[in-house]
Order: structure tokens, then sequence, then C-alpha cells
């Protein structure tokens, strides 16, 4: 199609989009992708002989850094279809992450997050896309607009309305169902030799059309010769303690709320990586079961023992789940 693409042609397929444009407009057009800055609101990028009309960067949800841009994934119209892409364009960065005296190397890649896309296929706990490349050979991934919100804003959303007590026993049974289908997702590719890379509670959407909750963003890789998959373990603990807690129980939140509890608490009750989140959440909800608390215990600094495989931590998700409550629909 690429071959056909005047700036008339172009006019008309965006026309739905930019219905103001001045028909005197000549769009920039890019088949390199390579320079990410470039390409901005309102331009057109062809990949794969197709158009897509470039609307907005992405910005970043990691806590800390909540609306900084990312100027390599693009918004885009597909102009063949109408549908809303998103698309990530090659960018690179490396850093070492720890948890507890243990390092990772953690790099982006995008031919792993291309091999991927096309493994999950249309796995229902995963975003789904495909990746082309540009002129120059960048691997850029297109991407299903997923609509829906993070669980971390749905989870905040309930905070923000009722207790713990109430969202434990009437909210968590629903979201330990959907959370117990994203572990079995990231099984699926630890058994086929892959990694997630970057488990984070805002990495996880609920898709609003069929209310499964779907991995997104699998560019990241790390390195560790102990345990390939550690990383992603450690992950899934924190996104978990997330979800029990109702949001990160902070120490210095229970200095100021409950002093009494906050003089019983150690070091030791402390999230292995992030030391100022309580994992110990028994000593802050005690209608919390053992058996909950004993999963958290193993993300905490004074664990001996940690999940070396997502079917131990599948295991003792389960046992809890068929010991406590029966699960319904509690939104």
């Amino acid at each position: 199609m690429s071959e056909n693409l005047s700036q008339e042609t172009l006019h008309q397929l965006a026309a739905r989009w930019s219905p103001s444009q001045d028909k005197s407009h000549r769009f920039k057009i890019f088949r390199d992708t390579s320079d990410f800055f470039r390409i901005e609101y309102g331009d057109i990028v062809i990949l794969n002989d197709t158009p897509y009309l470039i609307r907005h960067n992405a910005k970043e949800g990691r806590f800390g850094l909540d609306e900084e841009v990312k100027f390599w994934v693009k918004r885009a119209i597909d102009l063949t279809t109408g549908e809303t892409k998103i698309i990530k364009l090659v960018f690179y960065e490396n850093f070492i992450a720890r948890i507890g005296d243990i390092e990772f190397e953690c790099f982006r890649s995008p031919r792993k997050e291309a091999r991927i896309l096309n493994l999950i296929g249309k796995h229902d706990n995963f975003m789904h896309g495909f990746s082309v490349r540009d002129d120059p050979g960048n691997v850029v991934r297109i991407l299903d607009f997923i609509y829906g919100r993070t669980i971390a804003d749905h989870v905040r959303d309930l905070a923000s309305r009722i207790d713990h007590e109430t969202y434990f026993y009437l909210h968590f049974p629903k979201i330990l169902d959907n959370f117990i289908e994203c572990v079995e997702a990231i099984r699926f590719l630890h058994e086929r030799g892959e990694k997630h890379g970057d488990i984070r509670r805002d990495h996880i959407l609920m898709d609003r059309d069929t209310e499964r909750y779907r991995w997104i963003d699998f560019d990241y890789n790390f390195r560790h010769r102990e345990n390939i998959y550690g990383y992603d373990l450690f992950g899934l603990g924190n996104v978990f303690m997330y979800l029990v807690g109702m949001g990160d129980v902070l120490i210095p939140h229970i200095k100021t709320a409950n002093p009494q509890v906050f003089g019983e608490l150690s070091d030791d009750d402390t999230n292995i990586v992030f030391n100022n989140r309580i994992a110990n959440l028994i000593k802050i909800y005690p209608y919390i079961p053992e058996n909950l608390n004993r999963i958290l215990m193993h993300f905490s600094k004074s664990a001996n023992v940690f999940y070396d495989h997502t079917l131990q931590l599948l295991d003792d998700l389960n046992e809890f789940k068929s010991s406590s409550f029966q699960t319904g629909d509690q939104k």
C-alpha cells in the first residue's frame, strides 16, 4: 500500500482524526524510526507497508516517575483499519537491580519482547501484538490498545472508599482469583524459557471488555547466574503484598497512625526489596490468615527460603484459597 501513499491519500485516510487539517499540510513520513524524538504528533510512520498516524507519546506510570514521557512509545492509529495501537520503538537502557544482597543486571531487549509476543499469541492474560522491522531493521512492536486501568489504580480507588477489613473479605477474593491467573501466565513463560522481566503492579491492566487481568511490557530482560526467574518471582511477591495490604503499608504511616504496633515491628518484618514497606501484614491486620501471611514472609528480610519457581508460589496461593474463602464477583 505504501507505494500509493501520496499526501492526498494520507489526508483522506487521516481525515477522521484530523478533520480541520489544512489540505496544504504535508505529513512528515518516517520509515526509519531510529530517532524517535523526531516522530511527533500528526506524523506518519510506515511499517510493513501500513501507515500509522501518530497521536501521543505514552507516559510512565511507575511510582515516582508519574507522567514522565516515554518518547519511544507512541499511541497511534492504524490508518488501514482505524484501530488504536501502541507502537514501541527501539530504546536501549540497562541498570543494576538489587534484592537483598543479590544483584540482577537488567536491560531492555526489543527482540525479547518480539519473541514473547509471538510465543503468547492470543493468551488471555497478556497484551497482544506483533513485531515488524522498519527500513533500517529496528525491531518495532505494534500492540493492540487495551482499554482499562491498572490493578494499582483499582486498588487505590477501593482504598479511598472502604476500610481494609471490608476490602479483604469482600473484594480481595476476586482479586486473588485474577492474581492467580496472572501467576499462571508467568508460569507459562517460565516453562518455555522466557521471563517477563519487569513485573510491577502498573504492568497489570484490567481489561474493560473481558474483565481479565493482562500483563503488559515484556521488553526488560535480566541476567543472574543462580535463578534466571528470581527477579520475576520477587516482582510477583511485591505485587501480591500490595494487593493483600490494599496498597503499600508503609512504616512512616504506621509510626504515626498506630505507634503501639510500630513499636512491635522489627527489620525482619519489612519487604526485602523496599525496606520502608511492611511484609509481615498480620501484625497490622490480625485477621489475615497465617497461611496467607507465610506467603508474604517469603518476600521479607527475615526469609531464609525463597520461591524458586512459580509452581511453588501457585501451590501456596491455591492452598490458601481452598482453605479460606470461596470467591464470587464482589465488585
